[in-house]
């Protein structure tokens, strides 16, 4: 058999494949997470949230809302360097994002099953 009628084979039967896997896969919530930060958002945004009276103060003050603070959790980065992971019940993480043209630093303490956000900051 010659080579352009292997290569044919082989493309035809990866095509398949590939069509096959986004069938069965392409109704499923399935997701690559796999870095650290995309782990940690992931975890956080399972969870429900709830705000200091502070955070409330600061929301209120720059105009920010919860869509803006999911928005955030989705596409946001951690700064494992600010961030507090050697804690026993609940692990601290400082998440930078963009929101309304703002920089916004958020601090919160991820729990068994409670997401509270600690402090709100606009970083310049």
């Amino acid at each position: 058999m010659k080579l352009a009628h292997r290569l044919g084979f082989y493309f035809f039967g990866f095509i398949i494949g590939l069509f096959l896997l986004f069938f069965f896969l392409g109704g499923k919530k399935a997701s690559c997470d796999y870095t650290p930060t995309a782990r940690v958002l992931k975890n956080i945004r399972l969870k429900d949230r709830s705000f200091s009276e502070e955070v409330l103060t600061a929301m209120h003050n720059y105009s920010i809302d919860t869509a803006d603070i999911s928005n955030i959790l989705t596409s946001g980065s951690v700064d494992f360097g600010k961030s507090n992971t050697k804690l026993d019940s609940c692990n601290t993480y400082f998440i930078e994002g963009e929101a309304k043209e703002k920089t916004i630093g958020l601090t919160i303490a991820n729990c068994d099953s409670i997401a509270k956000v600690n402090s709100l900051e606009i970083i310049n």
